[in-house]
């Protein structure tokens, strides 16, 4: 499979490094990928990809590289308003698709896509990376297994620091009119995902957004009114009766990476925290009261076959696994005509619950899904 890069700043970079080391995680892969080519947003840029990464070509624009017929796959990693154009583009010309997460700017985009999509009988994928960690996926396992009993309640979180200085210069994530939302669209997409996934569908959300820093330095240096919520807050009901919470934001001092969940059973709980990728919290409320407590279920590199035969069982793993697993997932079922896990109708059901978030946060009421 050639795969064709768009945008090649550090997601691209991300997508590329998981498409070389497949090999080394996965033993068989089963199938050949490898980077063909990229375009970026400067030709010059996609030039030096190429010298520095040895791809065979960089192309002048994203139209030259979906034409190609050389190009099997469209990778697209170029900021969230970009892609509606480029995923119609891709459908059309019959390229199998992995593409960043949000998949669209508002729900009737992505609606209107995974349609396409599927009317085609493409092979696509959002990269909803977090999925593809170990204690994630064990999560997922134990909920399924009803080692938690019914799901009553939940909670996560995805919080930075990127934005918590207010003399930083913003953004294209923190810019509305780029982004097409705020930090709701950058890392709560992750975590509704992940809730989503585990715990159910979601049936109504009640949401709050911040703006903490009204005034920032724009991205041309000068003062710029800040247009993108920097924080959002979530109640959520799901369609199981379970309750929970969702708090995502950028402007919490002293968080790097700090993603993570609870899940509350009526038989024990999971927690996970992606600063911990190697464990899995499990509280098992059906042992004797005198045996219960959290256990520290170690996950590290125990991953399904055909992975965890590198680095080893034992070893420890990190943010980029995610990534290698999630590209794993969908080039395999290109190559063996599946329907991927998360697909752009997973996507696109992420971005209706966004939008009534949205929705919520303007109007200061409950909205259904």
């Amino acid at each position: 499979m050639n795969i064709g890069i768009i945008g090649f700043g550090g997601m691209g970079k991300t997508h590329a490094y998981a498409i070389d080391n497949l090999k080394y995680f996965y033993s068989p892969v089963g199938f050949e990928a490898r980077v063909l080519g990229v375009c970026c947003g400067h030709y010059e840029n996609a030039v030096s990809a190429c010298e520095t990464y040895g791809f065979e070509k960089a192309y002048k624009n994203e139209d030259e590289l979906i034409g190609d017929p050389e190009i099997d796959v469209v990778d697209i990693c170029t900021p969230n308003c970009f892609h509606y154009e480029t995923l119609k583009k891709a459908i059309a010309a019959g390229k199998h698709i992995y593409c960043e997460k949000p998949l669209c700017v508002t729900a009737s985009q992505a609606d209107e896509i995974a349609a396409l999509a599927r009317e085609k009988g493409l092979i696509c994928a959002v990269v909803f990376n977090t999925r593809f960690l170990l204690p994630v996926m064990k999560a997922k396992e134990l909920c399924e297994a009803g080692r938690i009993g019914e799901v009553v309640s939940f909670a996560g979180r995805f919080l930075h620091s990127s934005a918590h200085d207010p003399e930083k210069k913003a953004g294209w994530k923190q810019n509305r009119d780029i982004c097409g939302g705020g930090v709701l669209f950058d890392l709560g997409s992750h975590t509704i995902d992940l809730i989503r996934w585990i715990c159910g569908e979601f049936s109504s959300v009640s949401g709050l957004s911040q703006i903490a820093y009204p005034t920032r330095i724009g991205m041309n240096g000068e003062k710029w009114q800040t247009n993108a919520d920097e924080a959002f807050y979530m109640t959520a009901t799901l369609e199981n009766g379970a309750c929970g919470t969702i708090a995502v934001g950028k402007i919490m001092g002293g968080t790097n990476d700090d993603h993570s969940f609870e899940v509350y059973g009526t038989r024990g709980t999971l927690a996970f925290d992606l600063m911990q990728p190697n464990y899995l919290r499990f509280y098992d409320g059906t042992k004797p009261e005198s045996e219960r407590g959290f256990t520290s279920v170690e996950c590290c590199g125990r991953y399904p076959a055909p992975s965890g035969v590198f680095p080893g069982v034992k070893a420890p793993v990190g943010w980029l696994r995610g990534h290698v697993g999630s590209m794993y997932n969908f080039l395999r079922c290109v190559n063996e005509g599946e329907i991927p896990k998360p697909s752009f109708d997973d996507a696109a059901a992420v971005q209706r619950i966004m939008e009534a978030a949205y929705a919520s946060a303007k109007s200061g009421v409950r909205v259904e899904i």
